[in-house]
Parts: C-alpha cells; structure tokens; sequence
C-alpha cells in the first residue's frame, strides 16, 4: 500500500532563511545577523495586561475574530495613526502577520490563480502562494532601484492574475514605495479584478521621508486586504499577534478560513494589543535608526555600494564583485570571516545578501569589524 500526501505539501521546502540561521548558530563563535528578531525585550506595561487577563481567569474561548473591545481599539488606531476608516466589523485579529497572509491567499485563490510578487521578497509569500495551489510570479524590481516599474507591471498581469503583494517598507531592502510608484499601481490596477495584498508590518519603523501605503487608495476598497502584526514595533515576536483589515464583504470570506485555522488568536493576550497600540513606539524607531545609520556608513566606507534602507532593519548589500552565487559567497563570509548573512537567493534575488542590524550595538560593532577585515583580505 503506497501512502500519499498533498503534492503542495510534498514539494515545498522550509523556510531557507531558517535554514541557513540554524547553520549560523552551529558555527562555534559565529555572529548572526539573519533574522529580523528585534534583541528587545516586549514593555512590561504590555506584559502587565496579559498577567493581568491570566489573573482574571481569561482562557476560554474568545469571539472568533476577537474581543469587540480589542477590534475597536485597533480600528481607532488605524484612523488616528494613519488615516485608515476600517470598522472593528471590519477587523479580523490573527496569530500573527503569517496567519493574516495565509488566510488571506487561501480566501481568494483558486488554483491555477497568478499572484505577482515583486522581488526581492519575505519567502513566504511565493510558499503560501504554492500551498494554495496558485502561481507566483515574480517582478524583479532590482533594475529600478527596488520600485516598480508601471510597464513591467501591466506586462505581468494576464486575465489569470489574481492578486498582488505589495511590501513597503521592504524585507530584504528596507526600501519604501514611492508615492509616483504607489500611483502607478493604482493606475494600472484600478479597473482590474485584482486583490491587493499589503503587507505593512514595517510601517512604524520608516526613518526618513514620506511613507505612503497602497491602503489608502480606498476608491480599491473592495479589493484591498492589509496585513499588520504586532511583532516588529512592540518587540512582540513570540506572541504571534496581527490583525487583517478589509472591506465587510471580503472579510465576511476572510474570517471563513481563519476560524476553521485557528478558532481564534488566543483570549488572554488581546488585552495586551490595546496597551500595544496605545503605546509610543518613537524610542525603538531612534534606536533602528541610529543603527541603520552606524550599519550603512560602515558598509560605505568599506566601498560597498549598498543602498540607504528606509524602513524596517534590513539592508540588501550587492556581492556581484566576488562573482559568487549568494549561498557559495555567504558559506565563505561565514567560514572565514564567522559573519552570518542570509543569501539573496532566498527572497528571489541573486547577487545580493541580507543583513538584519536589529542586534545589540556591540553585537553590530564586532560583525562590521569582521567584514571589513574579510573585505581587505579578500581584495
């Protein structure tokens, strides 16, 4: 008797980013800088309410989108912080940003369902994609210094083309959308049956500049699904908290396949959410940015030709002068130079390799130190 699974399932690899972390972390007296894992701890006031919620006895079952308290809290927060109009009826509470995208994809793919993905890209978004039994489709931003190009969009979108992702600030590059960009999508997008998909869970950590998101194209409103967690800002990784906002109609569907996922994000931390919310994220933003710009300047003065990162705390540094494929060249960074990096590879690009420079500043001192001593041997 011959036993099957899913072919979805059978063909879809771990996560490479992980993958190559667990190399980094075996590798005796290696620095890593591979994951984008905040080194701070989550603010006791945040803590403090889900003790508070275990202490009352909070462990039954909550409402499956979440408590009506914890929707209106992040809807007010959505209209005071960045303009956006999304009822609580229109709020749906996740187990984090990952769960938000697969409830997401799950809800308006069918198979066969192209979803464009402009890479460099987070992995997860082609893996979901495929596990869903769609096809992603890349559009290679690199030639157009990380933004995309109306052109090559409109030459993308085919009448199978389903959705879009749309990721600003960036992961791997740190890059933000343009408003020009931002209203050249609008422009080739705004008259199709095409679901936008934005992942904005950077958005609080922009450092220079205008931000704008893709949500706030509300004359779309039917169309759009925004994704946020509360990982990033709040240093709220291992809780796994995140929330969807989307039109009632469309989140009528969402809620259909994040109930039958997970019933619900777990009934005492949503007390935690609201302190989150509530909470000013202006120290850790300082912090990410005076690293950023400590990271940056070593990489120049090294003669990198590494583009500012904008948002998040990522930069994508260029390695096609060592005429190496990325994991060959990260392998050697990590063997001579005991330096982890992720490869470019992994989120779509060659040439490139990511940094994370959410470590301590001793941490990010030692590893700079490191490179620059592999940069002159390597000459």
């Amino acid at each position: 008797m011959e036993l099957t699974i899913n072919a979805a399932a059978k063909n879809e690899r771990l996560s490479g980013i992980r993958e190559f972390t667990y190399l980094v972390r075996a590798t005796p007296g290696a620095v890593g800088f591979t994951l984008g894992e905040p080194d701070l701890n989550t603010p006791e006031a945040i803590k403090d309410a889900a003790k508070a919620a275990l202490d009352a006895n909070d462990t039954h079952y909550p409402p499956g989108n979440g408590y009506p308290e914890t929707l209106q809290a992040i809807s007010d927060y959505e209209m005071r912080a960045h303009g956006l109009c999304y009822s609580p009826e229109e709020v749906i509470l996740t187990d984090g940003a990952t769960e938000g995208l697969f409830v997401s994809l799950f809800t308006v793919l069918n198979p066969g369902d192209e979803v464009i993905i402009p890479t460099p890209a987070f992995g997860l978004y082609e893996s979901i994609t495929r596990l869903a039994r769609g096809v992603p489709v890349a559009l290679p931003t690199e030639g157009h210094d990380f933004q995309i190009d109306a052109e090559e969009l409109a030459a993308a979108v085919t009448e199978k083309t389903k959705a879009i992702i749309l990721t600003s600030p960036n992961n791997p590059t740190g890059c933000i959308y343009t408003k020009a960009t931002l209203d050249a999508i609008h422009q080739v997008l705004k008259d199709k049956p095409i679901f936008v998909i934005c992942d904005d869970v950077y958005r609080e950590l922009v450092y220079s500049g205008e931000y704008h998101s893709f949500s706030e194209y509300q004359d779309m409103r039917d169309r759009i699904i925004v994704v946020q967690s509360f990982s990033k800002p709040y240093a709220m990784t291992g809780w796994r908290l995140g929330y969807i906002l989307a039109d009632a109609p469309l989140r009528e569907r969402l809620q259909v396949f994040h109930q039958y996922c997970v019933t619900s994000a777990p009934s005492f931390l949503q007390r935690a959410c609201a302190v989150a919310l509530s909470s000013d994220v202006e120290p850790v933003r300082q912090l990410f940015k005076r690293r950023r710009d400590y990271v940056y300047g070593r990489l120049k003065a090294m003669g990198w030709q590494v583009r500012e990162p904008e948002g998040a705390f990522y930069v994508f540094i260029p390695i096609g002068q060592y005429g190496m494929d990325s994991v060959s060249f990260c392998k050697k960074l990590l063997a001579e130079a005991g330096v982890g990096m992720i490869p470019g590879v992994f989120f779509g690009t060659e040439g490139y390799m990511r940094m994370s420079y959410c470590y301590s500043d001793a941490e990010l001192k030692e590893g700079m130190d490191r490179l620059e001593k592999f940069v002159k041997d390597n000459q």
